[in-house]
């Protein structure tokens, strides 16, 4: 690693000995939830009333519950819906239409999502560990460390509160439906795997086994853990992969994104069209464009190379590179506006869909590479 981005070393296990959060009905299947009020002695047929008001109804507060008998309404909740995580600030931008939650976790720990309106679509992105080992050297949550794993209720539980937050009408205009879920906020998500595919079943799952969204509107965001991707490419869930590439040669990813020095980029970049032939989904590749770094033309030329070498043509791939988002004291800096256009037109020219990503909530430390949950 140069002396000009010295960052942190790679953390693959989150550090052992902190306390688990309290078990929710999020954190298991439809069986697993029945059998646990079973051995709790409570009516096992309760947990498809609880699973409906949670993730059908949207409904979290017992009062609410009315379905269910008085006497055993506490000691339902309490034994499935628990209280996870508190929020304890939100900021606004766009009007209103983009809004970051800071959660704080049961132990301390600190997270973000953020909830994002279109004029098409509502997406939520979520946090699937509290902290990032991945050490890039650019982003503001992996400059903060690794605290721990997230765990599936939790992944999921933010999800569920940004689609109340669409259905009740809180997000600025009017009542609507959390349609698209994208695991890019905090922490890496394949680091984190059992949970992270636990959380998108829950997501994907019909009602109320789980909150009925499709696996092509449910993006996992990942810097290359390549055997995780194998991994999931198995899974049978037609999820979106977004690979977070950020530079076409291992001498300037080595740097950018420290697990280049396990997986290259050729190693990487084969996992992902891996991917692509086992689901059919075409993959993302994720670009931080970094003023005088990574934004070189001929870097475009190079990565239009590295994606259709060995007969793997164009059409598996779409491109999104992203403006990086300031991060007070960081050495790195947004690209030229010329240089971010003349990049995607290389780019586009070589065959290769490729769309300068909208950034949205920068004012309030909401976008991309942005997250650091302080308060």
């Amino acid at each position: 690693m140069s002396e000009k981005f010295q960052t942190l070393p790679l953390v693959f296990e989150a550090p052992r000995g902190r306390g688990k959060p309290p078990r929710h009905l999020a954190d298991l299947d439809e069986a697993g939830r029945k059998d646990l009020l079973t051995e709790m002695g409570l009516p096992g047929f309760r947990a498809k009333q609880l699973s409906t008001h949670y993730f059908g109804r949207l409904v979290h507060d017992p009062a609410e519950m009315t379905d269910l008998p008085a006497g055993q309404r506490a000691g339902l909740v309490k034994a499935l819906l628990p209280d996870l995580m508190t929020p304890i600030k939100q900021q606004t931008a766009d009007r209103g239409t983009t809004v970051k939650t800071l959660w704080k976790l049961f132990d301390g720990s600190l997270v973000e999502s953020v909830l994002m309106r279109y004029r098409d679509r509502a997406t939520i992105c979520i946090s699937s560990q509290a902290g990032c080992g991945m050490a890039c050297p650019f982003c503001a949550t992996g400059q903060g460390g690794l605290q721990r794993n997230m765990s599936t209720a939790e992944i999921v539980h933010q999800v569920v509160v940004g689609a109340r937050a669409m259905a009740s009408g809180d997000v600025a205009g009017g009542p609507g439906r959390l349609s698209n879920v994208v695991f890019m906020g905090m922490g890496e998500p394949l680091a984190n795997y059992k949970s992270t595919v636990a959380a998108v079943r829950r997501l994907t799952d019909p009602a109320p086994a789980g909150l009925g969204l499709s696996a092509r509107h449910v993006t996992v965001s990942t810097v290359g853990l390549v055997p995780r991707i194998k991994q999931l490419a198995d899974e049978g869930i037609p999820v979106t992969l977004a690979l977070s590439l950020h530079a076409p040669d291992d001498e300037l990813r080595n740097e950018l994104v420290p697990i280049n020095t396990r997986f290259s980029v050729e190693e990487t970049v084969a996992a992902a069209y891996e991917y692509f032939e086992k689901t059919g989904r075409r993959v993302s590749i994720e670009y931080a464009m970094m003023r005088d770094i990574n934004d070189q033309a001929w870097r475009a030329d190079l990565l239009a190379e590295v994606l259709s070498a060995n007969d793997r043509g164009t059409g598996w791939v779409h491109i999104n590179p992203i403006p990086l988002n300031d991060i007070p004291g960081s050495q790195f800096t947004r690209s030229r506006e010329e240089d971010m256009d003349e990049f995607v037109r290389r780019l586009n020219a070589s065959g290769i869909s490729t769309t300068l990503r909208d950034t949205r909530g920068s004012d309030i430390d909401a976008a991309c590479g942005q997250l650091a949950a302080s308060e």
